[in-house]
């Protein structure tokens, strides 16, 4: 039986929304999903439509959501709808809807930069080496079993989050001379979540297309986005 796949990307062009997202649609669709794709989230507010949907992959960073929008996908998770996504795409996406935030579980409150005089103005200044721990928890998870810890040059994301997230892996942020905090901080960079009826997946890792691309980003992400659907 064929299912329902909504993607609704946009925001930001430094995630490369369409570049990132169209990596991930023949998968769904060899997965047996009919894929439709929105560069907003005005379609949220087609209840009908949303009805039908068992899958939101959401990439649409530093962007607004009206009220009725995220009324319509709210209501879309509570009834069982999944939704997922990555990196600023999903945990940095309406900085603005406390309600969003709450029910994805984490939202981006920084990268970690290299050393200032090394900087340069573009996104590598946000690029450090550092490791994706698998949890107890995740080396159980079907979408983390059996991946080990793996390192990643790229943004390393200090997310807020919450003890209600399901955490699959998580990622501490060194102490260094330049920055505020005085101590190591660990945050979730993989998680799960279940608002309502619906499973909520998300991965800090996931930047650019390259890091998208890697294993075993990619494959975590495939398994994430199967794991969310209805």
């Amino acid at each position: 039986m064929t299912r329902n796949a909504l993607v609704v990307r946009g925001g930001w062009d430094g995630h490369m929304p369409v570049e990132t997202t169209d990596l991930f649609i023949p998968y769904l669709e060899a997965n047996g999903f009919d894929v439709r794709v929105e560069d907003g989230p005005a379609i949220y507010t087609d209840e009908a439509y949303l009805d039908t949907v068992d899958l939101v992959l959401q990439i649409n960073t530093m962007s607004t959501i009206s009220k009725e929008e995220f009324a319509g996908l709210q209501r879309a998770v509570l009834n069982g709808t999944g939704l997922a996504g990555w990196h600023g795409g999903i945990a940095d996406a309406y900085r603005d809807n406390a309600d969003y935030l709450h029910m994805i579980g984490g939202q981006f409150a920084h990268h970690a930069g290299i050393d200032p005089a090394d900087r340069t103005g573009e996104q590598s200044d946000n690029y450090i080496p550092y490791t994706v721990h698998i949890t107890d928890y995740g080396r159980t998870h079907p979408i983390t079993e059996g991946i080990d810890d793996f390192d990643l040059v790229s943004e390393q994301y200090w997310v807020l989050s919450d003890e209600y997230n399901d955490v699959l892996a998580t990622t501490t942020q060194a102490v260094r001379p330049w920055d505020a905090w005085n101590r190591p901080v660990t945050a979730p960079a993989i998680w799960t979540r279940q608002w309502g009826k619906g499973r909520i997946f998300v991965s800090a890792p996931g930047h650019r297309l390259e890091i998208v691309e890697s294993q075993p980003v990619r494959t975590i992400i495939e398994r994430g986005l199967l794991w969310a659907a209805r």
